[in-house]
């Protein structure tokens, strides 16, 4: 386990923004981790827990704290059930499902962090949600002193949303098991429309892995949305805002105000939601308000590829970032009467 003082933490985040760390502990096992967290918690210390730092935006000041970087390793297959360590880089682990002839997460590839996070953020993207696949998930439960396994019904999953999120100062993961299936090569049904229009199918169908996994990954860099260092306009934490789900009758007052703001014929986008609810695109929400690709004149911008990546172009701070995001707020909110939510976790800010 390793221990450094006064860390920088923004060469851990895909934005590559934050202050430092009074103390950045690496752990490599789950008993390091359980460890490091039972040690902040018996003396107090602020504890902020990093995975991938693809979803963490860190206040300029840093944090006044422990930092506990998990980076254990572990890749189990069992036939179809697969057990990730909460350090494995997510990217990676799709790749060994797909080449070990999986279905399940295929969908999911290209989306930095590790697999750990996957779990808290019900991760999901081009029609797939780890919440579909995910078994089991172990956890250090630091209300109890304990680790503990919840069953997939026990993380009381929903859109961009877990038990983990909601209660983020009590779950450490340590272990995600996922439930995968065997489809002789091919994919699980195409559920996106996007992504069967890529693959030339129709929804439902199945194309194998590989094909599906590099279509996907074509989709992503096509916006963006996968990483690359030496690419300013990936140094983001991937969609910013959640697209928003409303009410049937803030559905309605939503689409009246789009068509006196457009005009008549003017149709918001709309995907069932649940009974009552539909949800609606941040990205055509920000789009339409104004802010386009590319939108932006400081170090700090919206990317050139997609409206829903926040960038920083290079000698940004966290300020620069966040000024960037209560703008897009505001002009959204004052348009169209939607008040966009951040995805990312923020740490010692807010919008």
């Amino acid at each position: 386990m390793q221990e450094l003082h006064d860390a920088p933490l923004a060469p851990l985040t895909t934005f590559r923004l934050g202050g430092p760390a009074t103390r950045l502990i690496t752990a490599t096992t789950d008993a390091e981790v359980i460890d490091a967290v039972r040690e902040a918690d018996a003396d107090g210390t602020p504890l902020l827990v990093i995975g991938g730092g693809s979803n963490l935006v860190i206040g300029d000041k840093g944090f006044d704290g422990t930092a506990l970087r998990i980076a254990t390793h572990g890749f189990e297959l069992n036939g179809t059930t697969l057990e990730l360590a909460a350090g494995e880089v997510w990217t990676d682990a799709v790749a060994r499902t797909v080449e070990a002839g999986l279905a399940g997460v295929e969908c999911l590839a290209g989306i930095p962090g590790s697999a750990g996070a996957t779990p808290i953020q019900n991760v999901g993207a081009y029609g797939q949600e780890v919440s579909a696949t995910i078994s089991e998930v172990v956890a250090y439960d630091r209300t109890v002193g304990e680790t503990v396994v919840l069953a997939n019904d026990e993380c009381a999953f929903s859109y961009r949303h877990s038990r983990f999120k909601a209660d983020p100062e009590r779950y450490v993961v340590l272990r995600v098991r996922f439930r995968l299936e065997d489809a002789g090569g091919l994919s699980a049904p195409v559920r996106y429309a996007e992504t069967a229009r890529a693959l030339g199918v129709e929804a439902g169908d199945r194309v194998p892995l590989a094909t599906a996994r590099d279509t996907v990954l074509k989709l992503r860099a096509g916006k963006g949305m996968v990483l690359d260092p030496e690419d300013h306009d990936t140094w983001s934490a991937g969609s910013f805002f959640t697209n928003p789900i409303l009410t049937d009758t803030a559905f309605a007052a939503f689409r009246a105000r789009v068509r006196e703001r457009l005009g008549d014929g003017a149709e918001p986008p709309a995907y069932p939601a649940g009974e009552g609810h539909t949800k609606t695109s941040a990205a055509w929400l920000i789009d339409k308000a104004g802010f386009t690709k590319g939108y932006g004149a400081g170090p700090a911008r919206i990317s050139t590829k997609h409206t829903l990546a926040l960038t920083n172009r290079g000698g940004a701070t966290t300020e620069d970032l966040l000024a960037l995001a209560r703008e897009v707020v505001a002009g959204v909110r004052e348009v169209f009467g939607i008040t966009l939510v951040n995805e990312p976790v923020t740490v010692g800010v807010s919008l």
